[in-house]
């Protein structure tokens, strides 16, 4: 009797040790809160010289031939009358390409865009296809003189970031990444210094697609065409107002790239790929 409790007793706790393993949460990559550490999975750079935040703008050029669109979903902080106008800065017909042709990317998103379009932003997070970005929470520039955007000042660059990160929560998106992608692409010493706290690797581009503004989608098309390398990341807009022909641009270029062995990533691969090479 002792010996079929006892058996019995084994049984219920190594009964109850699976269950505990098997509900157990794989752990979540923390970018929820930005200043905490990446967990190793979530491929970032070391600092920089200095411990400057550290900049990426390429994966490698040798090897595989692979290419990361990135789209900034630009809105500044003061343009919430324009879309309460009607004004459109979200590009739905655009995701909806990207989902149709099964393209990876990246989308770089402010903090106020997240917070007008909180579905479209809370869509995009949980698509595994994408993974979303800091692209600042009011597209204001880190330094002086940025296409005449205005500027966040230094004591304000890590708190700007951060909102953003606060915007996302909010929205529903899940585990951004601690990629940020300064406004304009414009950053100097003192802006990667200001960053160090946040843990964020910055994400620049080597291929300018020229959509913004732009009315020719066949243009923005040769542009990018002409431009990629291997391990490009390539610059697009998801901004209807301000970028009217990216979806048709993206539908000329994914195929032709696909044509000629080209396989689509996030950033997050080529990062990882570069193994702190920029």
């Amino acid at each position: 009797m002792i010996t079929l409790v006892r058996r019995a007793v084994l049984v219920s706790l190594l009964g109850a040790a699976l269950a505990a393993c098997g509900t157990a949460e794989a752990p979540r990559h923390p970018a929820a809160s930005p200043s905490s550490s990446p967990e190793p999975s979530v491929p970032t750079l070391a600092p920089g010289p200095a411990g400057l935040t550290p900049v990426f703008s390429h994966g490698p050029r040798t090897g595989e031939r692979t290419v990361a669109l990135t789209f900034d979903a630009d809105m500044t902080a003061d343009q919430g009358p324009r879309a309460a106008a009607g004004e459109r800065f979200d590009n739905p017909e655009l995701i909806a390409a990207l989902r149709e042709l099964k393209v990876p990317a990246t989308v770089f998103m402010t903090g106020r865009w997240a917070e007008e379009y909180p579905d479209q932003a809370r869509s995009i997070g949980r698509d595994r296809l994408f993974e979303v970005a800091n692209h600042s929470y009011s597209h204001y520039a880190f330094t002086d003189d940025c296409y005449g955007l205005p500027t966040v000042s230094r004591d304000r660059m890590r708190a700007d970031v951060e909102r953003a990160y606060a915007a996302f929560r909010k929205a529903g998106v899940q585990d951004p990444m601690p990629y940020f992608r300064f406004p304009g692409g414009c950053h100097d010493p003192a802006a990667l210094k200001e960053l160090t706290a946040a843990g964020v690797t910055a994400v620049q581009w080597d291929v300018v697609s020229g959509d913004a503004f732009a009315t020719d989608a066949d243009a923005v098309s040769r542009q990018v065409l002409d431009g990629v390398r291997p391990g490009s990341v390539v610059v697009l807009h998801c901004t209807r107002s301000a970028a009217p022909v990216t979806e048709r641009a993206v539908r000329t270029i994914v195929p032709e790239l696909r044509r000629q062995g080209y396989r689509f990533v996030k950033v997050s691969e080529l990062v990882g790929a570069a193994n702190g090479r920029t």
